[in-house]
């Protein structure tokens, strides 16, 4: 009885001192706030958002000054969680129903259609839906860019920078298994990565191949054959700043424009593959008109009557999505709680 009351007292003196360091914490963490909200006026913006001037700078001047603070200020807040219901396995409904008969709060994505935003990570990487390929993790922007390329059953489709193959995944699955789907990418680590998901999706159709660059010989094979082409360019990544906040440290406004310049290279590299009438998509997770609409505008005016700028609105229709963002697809985290993304779709003539 003695070593009972002993073990009690002691599980009453832990919970105690736990009790005590979160009432400290929170304290400490309120003063933090005060003392920062008090000497606001003393920082320059770009320090009040925890930003490199450079980056600051590019942000006023794109977004406008309130624009940029809102922006800015959204990239201080902690990311959500998103999955995307692999359609080869379930659906949504399906989905949903069974998180919530496991009292797991999770609500249906606002802009994507197979999307599915947690409350809380529950250990995803060993629940059955997982490890059956019922559930990716993507981000709900990521979602709808796959979504723009429009990949239908029995087409040809690339995904040139295919990475570890979230876009991938889901466009096998619009797909619907069928036709061919070549997941093409200069990192074979990247590549490795997606063996494990592909066989939990239980896709049959998705071929990825190791290339030495956007030139590679075996490329050449499929020119004017590609039904969809995806170019989910290497870029900043400044929209996905809310997961990796320390980017903006490690890159300075020289790396951006070196940046654009391979860009462009893969996106004039990559375009080559589609046929007439196909649709190219070029894509980044920045936010910075440098990487985007820049890119662009270089890329037509070296391919004068090859491709024509196609409005995204055409091609993709879903209530709260700017379309004053139109020709372009443009999510902020500020506007539409989801990683940042652009887009430009252009028709091979």
């Amino acid at each position: 009885i003695s070593l009972g009351l002993v073990g009690s007292e002691m599980c009453i003196r832990d919970r105690s001192l736990k009790s005590l360091k979160t009432k400290v914490a929170a304290r400490w963490h309120k003063d933090i706030q005060r003392l920062g909200d008090e000497r606001a006026g003393e920082l320059s913006i770009s320090d009040r958002y925890s930003l490199p001037d450079w980056l600051w700078q590019k942000l006023d001047k794109q977004y406008g000054t309130d624009g940029a603070s809102s922006l800015a200020q959204s990239l201080l807040r902690k990311a959500p969680f998103d999955l995307r219901v692999n359609l080869v396995r379930s659906s949504r409904d399906k989905v949903l129903a069974e998180l919530a008969a496991e009292g797991i709060e999770a609500t249906p994505t606002l802009l994507s259609p197979h999307g599915i935003r947690l409350k809380n990570n529950f250990g995803l990487q060993k629940h059955r839906l997982f490890l059956q390929g019922h559930i990716e993790v993507q981000d709900e922007g990521s979602q709808i860019l796959a979504q723009l390329v429009d990949a239908k059953r029995g087409q040809m489709v690339v995904d040139f920078c295919a990475g570890a193959g979230g876009k991938t995944l889901a466009l096998g699955a619009m797909m619907s298994n069928s036709g061919r789907l070549y997941a093409f990418d200069v990192s074979a680590k990247r590549l490795d990565r997606l063996k494990p998901r592909l066989k939990r999706s239980g896709l049959s159709n998705v071929h990825p191949q190791l290339i030495g660059s956007e030139n590679d010989p075996r490329i050449q094979r499929l020119f004017g054959k590609i039904d969809r082409v995806l170019i989910d360019a290497p870029c900043s990544g400044l929209g996905t700043l809310r997961r990796n906040p320390d980017m903006k440290w490690r890159q300075t406004s020289e790396d951006i424009a070196s940046m654009t310049e391979k860009q462009l290279r893969i996106l004039k590299a990559a375009s080559k593959l589609a046929k007439p009438q196909g649709l190219v998509i070029y894509g980044t997770c920045s936010l910075l008109r440098d990487e985007n609409e820049t890119v662009v505008e270089r890329f037509l005016s070296e391919q004068k009557g090859k491709f024509e700028l196609v409005n995204v609105a055409e091609l993709l229709d879903i209530d709260g999505i700017d379309v004053n963002s139109a020709p372009y697809l443009r999510l902020l985290p500020s506007t539409h709680d989801c990683d940042g993304f652009f887009a430009a779709a252009f028709k091979a003539m």
